[in-house]
Order: structure tokens, then C-alpha cells, then sequence
């Protein structure tokens, strides 16, 4: 895997994974879906989907832990505050060799440039809130994320999908 095919990927995902209108029945979809890709999975997630005013779903599943909520915030926060994916700002940090702080003044205790955050983008308004797991590798969290957006807008996941990671 190479940052810079990641990092495309994701422009690409954050540029086409947009809805038309997003509600709280909307919210609601995303947060289910996740929710029950978690039970199914038995992974040890929690979740969160909200607009930057409020909250709209948030669930907790089996195994997961108070961090996991906290990871959330830092994550969502990475998203209000750029706008963009969460670990699209992780993998940039990354190749250029600085951390958060250095680039940005940004402290880890309340953002976290790691993936699982994900924009909701509105046509034609742009990024009104988030989509944010926590619970699994930081790309898995991302991916997931994705899936979620994709199977809600009624779009392939494949076509979106991060390459697979190769030892």
C-alpha cells in the first residue's frame, strides 16, 4: 500500500460520497447499517453519526470501551475542523514526517488524525457533520465508514475501496 494511492482514493471518496439531503432518518440508516455490521461481526465498536449541531445516533457496541467514545470526539473533531476525512489528514501528516502538533498546533488530546471519521457531505452545501467508528484499525474504521455511505446512497463500495495492504 502506498500513502499516495490512499490518499487519492480518499480525495475521490470525499469528492463523490455526497447525499442529496441528509435528515435524521438518513442518520438514522447509517447508524443501523454500522450497528448491525458490528453485531453481526462481533466487533467491539461504537458509533457515532451527527450534524456539527447536534447529535443524531451513536450506539456502543459489545467490547468497546470509554476510549472509543473519546476517539470518536477527536476524530469527528478532525472532520469539523477540516472538513475532510479523518485519516485522509492522518496519511498526509504521515508522509510528510510531522505530527499534528508540529504542522498544525493541534493537540492529540482533543483531535486524532486517524481514520474512522468521515464527512457528510451535502450537494451543492458541503460538509455538514460526521460519520465516525471506533473499535478497529484505524483503515478498517475507514473503510467501514465508507461501506456504510456507500450502501446508504446506493453506490459499490468496491469502487471506493483503499487497496488492499500487502506484508
Amino acid at each position: 500500500m502506498a500513502i499516495a494511492d490512499d490518499l487519492r482514493m480518499i480525495a475521490q471518496q470525499e469528492r463523490e460520497l455526497a447525499f442529496a439531503t441528509f435528515d435524521e432518518a438518513d442518520a438514522w440508516q447509517l447508524g443501523q447499517f454500522l450497528r448491525e455490521w458490528g453485531q453481526a461481526n462481533r466487533a467491539p465498536i461504537a458509533i457515532d453519526v451527527r450534524t456539527f449541531n447536534r447529535p443524531l445516533f451513536f450506539a456502543a457496541l459489545p467490547g468497546s470501551t470509554p476510549d472509543n467514545t473519546d476517539w470518536i470526539r477527536r476524530k469527528c473533531n478532525m472532520v469539523d475542523h477540516y472538513r475532510r476525512s479523518s485519516y485522509a489528514i492522518g496519511l498526509e501528516l504521515k508522509a510528510k514526517g510531522v505530527t499534528l502538533e508540529e504542522r498544525y498546533g493541534l493537540s492529540l488530546r482533543d483531535y486524532a488524525p486517524y481514520g474512522g471519521a468521515f464527512p457528510i457531505v451535502l450537494d451543492k452545501t458541503g460538509v455538514v457533520g460526521a460519520v465516525t467508528v471506533s473499535g478497529l484499525d484505524q483503515r478498517e474504521d475507514h473503510m467501514l465508514v465508507v461501506t456504510a455511505i456507500c450502501t446508504a446512497l446506493g453506490l459499490d463500495a468496491k469502487k471506493y475501496a483503499l487497496q488492499a495492504v500487502t506484508t
